[in-house]
């Protein structure tokens, strides 16, 4: 049953991100001046500055290294505040959009993950090298998400996480346990702290209808 769980719950994100991720690389970054005014009028002048800070930073750093941007992004996604779902949106459990989590200046580890990988990808990280990545903290006991780079194929992954602000070798992060990974391209249980047992496409659930239907209430149409 709990793999049954995880199962579901990857897959739901992992669909909500592939039509995230479409929508956001078709639009190349580019904020409308609407969208800049309903966040000033949301959340202030302040959040309007976060935005378009995170909009340089992705504009002003596509020549960098790989390595650089990791470290780019991981330090700046890490400055918003971690707030629980409940608290920030009244929701149990609520998958933030990176602008969400900007605007408002805060969300929990799926936040930042996803934040992350979005900034990565507009910075043009290959997606092979990104998964999103479920795990159990066992300091916390509880679970957790982070996001893990891999390059070369087959090395262990780098670990951005919200909780140690060091980009650490999973191999190193014996705190950390993997149970899954995802990108568009598919979804790997995690036995290890590597890259995990290939399990297939994310998308082989059929949550389309309940996804599109998400998206278009979030996109206000």
């Amino acid at each position: 049953m709990l793999l049954y769980k995880w199962h579901r719950l990857v897959v739901l994100i992992a669909i909500f991100l592939i039509i995230q991720l479409c929508q956001s690389v078709t639009n190349d970054f580019q904020i409308p001046d609407s969208t800049l005014t309903d966040i000033r009028n949301k959340y202030g002048d302040k959040a309007v500055d976060r935005v378009k800070t995170w909009k340089k930073l992705i504009d002003s750093n596509q020549d960098k290294s790989e390595q650089e941007k990791l470290e780019l992004v991981n330090a700046f996604i890490n400055e918003m505040k971690f707030v629980d779902d409940m608290t920030h949106w009244g929701k149990s459990d609520y998958w933030a959009t990176p602008l969400e989590t900007l605007a408002s200046n805060g969300g929990d580890c799926e936040d930042f993950s996803i934040a992350k990988y979005f900034t990565l990808r507009a910075l043009n990280v290959p997606e092979e090298h990104l998964r999103l990545t479920y795990v159990k903290s066992l300091k916390l006991n509880q679970a957790h998400m982070v996001l893990t780079y891999i390059n070369p194929p087959g090395s262990v992954p780098l670990v951005l996480d919200n909780l140690v602000h060091t980009i650490e070798l999973a191999t190193r992060r014996t705190d950390l346990l993997p149970v899954y990974s995802f990108n568009v391209e598919g979804l790997w249980l995690a036995k290890q702290r590597g890259i995990g047992q290939y399990l297939g496409a994310p998308e082989r659930i059929n949550l389309w209808q309940e996804l599109l239907h998400r998206m278009k209430t979030l996109n206000g149409n």
